[in-house]
């Protein structure tokens, strides 16, 4: 039986027994289904049901995989914790089979996520049976054409009328949506005309963002697929007088942007780990190619350049495998969550997408002009990792965040050399 290159062999200390239990069900016949396969649906399907792996989506205490290792102390036992070293190793795999699959497999728990996060009992048994086994396919309804990286500014606003919400606006570049059953939904909370009280005349900036969760097919909903440079269900969703319930609310009134930060902080690190597996198999067709391919009398892997190139490609690949094992590791073990790693997750995400660009486009030039006829295998990739830079936050923003991060933790060390020095006098 063949194996895919996945972090759990190559980085044990950071994964556990049950990892590498996982990463033994990862083949490449358990997932030949989904290589090749352009249908979306059926893809989504097979997703849930034959394979599983839905179930590293969706805590234990929920009826997913289990998310929190047994050594843990008290404190990190959390019941709505998942499994980042599993979606990185599901993602890894997923990443060098079929990125529609990985696609797919992503915005399935970026749209069911919120529900395990905030959703009452009713929703999450509404809800997450039917995600597990692939009869539902959620999509994570926040980017507006003029609020992407800059959510605050989103423009689609929930009124409150009597005992219920309408919803009013657009959403765009919104993968799943061609196959969503449900939206998660960020919209502004308003006060109907006239009204005042706790939700506010204005619903301006993160405060009021709130969550619903929306029917696809709800009155009101209008949707468009969008056709991109891969094949990627993705599309624009519109509400117009779009009425839902108060009980369609996840989480409290204003808690939206905050739910969606901790939804992405999950998830990010899996971006990373993706990028690591389309990069590991253009590494391994690149190989195969220049050991194959023959010039000047002599393979090309002979050619001190083609060597310099296989160098750079695996050294960053390492060097990216590194970084979101680490993010992962430290996610898994922190203290349930609610904890936040976004720097580490920030650098994870940030290198592992340019390297693997990176690696791709130098496997695009050993293939020589094989590499960019459409359908051979790097030129695929060459297309489905660009964009990994984009999605999930930009390589900008990634950036601002690692520096957030720096500059808080530099400015919390001197009051901390501050109280040692105290404490030894």
């Amino acid at each position: 039986m063949t194996t895919l290159a996945l972090s759990s062999a190559e980085l044990p200390v950071f994964f556990e027994e049950r990892h590498a239990a996982l990463a033994a069900r990862l083949t490449p016949e358990a997932l030949a289904p989904l290589a090749g396969a352009r249908d979306a649906a059926a893809v989504a399907r097979c997703l849930g049901e034959p394979l599983g792996l839905y179930a590293h989506l969706v805590p234990e205490a929920l009826g997913g995989a289990r998310g929190v290792e047994e050594s843990a102390p008290p404190s990190a036992a959390d019941p709505t914790a998942i499994d980042v070293r599993a979606l990185v190793l599901v993602r890894e795999a997923l990443g060098q089979v079929s990125p529609l699959a990985d696609a797919i497999f992503a915005v399935q728990g970026l749209g069911s996520y919120p529900v395990v996060l905030a959703g009452s009992d009713a929703q999450r048994r509404a809800i997450l049976p039917d995600v597990l086994s692939g009869r539902r396919v959620g999509a994570f309804a926040l980017t507006e054409p003029e609020a992407g990286s800059d959510v605050a500014s989103l423009r689609t606003e929930a009124r409150r009328e009597g005992d219920g919400w309408v919803l009013d606006g657009e959403k765009v570049l919104i993968s799943n949506v061609p196959l969503a059953d449900h939206l998660v939904v960020f919209a502004r909370a308003v006060a109907a005309p006239g009204a005042g009280g706790a939700h506010g005349s204005g619903g301006a900036g993160r405060a009021a963002i709130t969550a619903f969760l929306v029917d696809s097919g709800a009155p009101g909903v209008s949707s468009e697929p969008l056709p991109m440079s891969v094949p990627h269900p993705i599309g624009r969703v519109r509400f117009a007088g779009c009425r839902v319930p108060d009980s369609a609310r996840l989480g409290e009134v204003g808690g939206g942007f905050k739910l969606a930060m901790q939804t992405l902080d999950a998830f990010r690190i899996s971006v990373g780990a993706a990028a690591n597996g389309m990069a590991a198999r253009a590494l391994r067709e690149a190989i195969a190619h220049v050991t194959r391919r023959r010039q000047f009398g002599a393979p090309l892997s002979e050619q001190q350049m083609v060597r310099a190139y296989l160098a750079e490609m695996a050294t960053e690949l390492d060097a990216a495998r590194l970084l979101v094992a680490r993010a992962a590791h430290k996610r898994d073990t922190a203290a349930g969550a609610a904890a936040r790693v976004s720097t580490e997750a920030a650098m994870a995400k940030m290198f592992a997408t340019e390297a693997a660009q990176r690696i791709i486009d130098r496997a695009v030039q050993l293939h020589g002009g094989m590499g960019v006829v459409e359908g051979t295998e790097v030129e695929r990739l060459y297309r489905e990792i660009r964009p990994l830079r984009i999605y999930e936050g930009t390589t900008e923003i990634q950036k601002l965040i690692i520096a957030k991060g720096l500059l808080e933790r530099a400015a919390a060390e001197p009051a901390a050399d501050g109280r040692a020095r105290g404490e030894a006098r």
